[in-house]
């Protein structure tokens, strides 16, 4: 780890204060970010070319696979909607309700004046 943040720190890349494992970098009115969690990286940008040129400054440094486009990290599926990223739990939610039992309830009514404003 203290080689690649030697890495990214020498070639312009700024840590991130609340997460470590994130690093960024601006050029002109571009940018890029790097998130790192264990072996896998997953890399942000606002323009192929910065996203170009930095998966080929850590290629020259570091053997790297490219994996292509990321569809889901650490049980977060990202999901590509025009210029639009979604992050969604919802496998991580159905996980948890199937090891907790929370399948199959049967819904219950509220004695709740529907017309109270709250």
């Amino acid at each position: 780890m203290k080689k690649l943040d030697n890495a990214l720190l020498c070639d312009g890349f700024s840590p991130n204060d609340a997460d470590k494992c994130v690093y960024s970098k601006s050029e002109n009115d571009e940018c890029v970010i790097i998130c790192l969690s264990v072996d896998d990286m997953l890399i942000f940008d606002t323009c192929i070319d910065i996203a170009s040129r930095t998966k080929l400054f850590l290629g020259s440094k570091f053997e790297i696979k490219y994996m292509g486009e990321a569809s889901m990290i650490l049980g977060v599926r990202i999901i590509k909607k025009g210029d639009s990223i979604l992050l969604s739990q919802e496998q991580y939610i159905h996980k948890l309700c199937r090891t907790f039992g929370y399948y199959n309830l049967k819904l219950v009514s509220t004695s709740s004046d529907v017309n109270s404003k709250f």
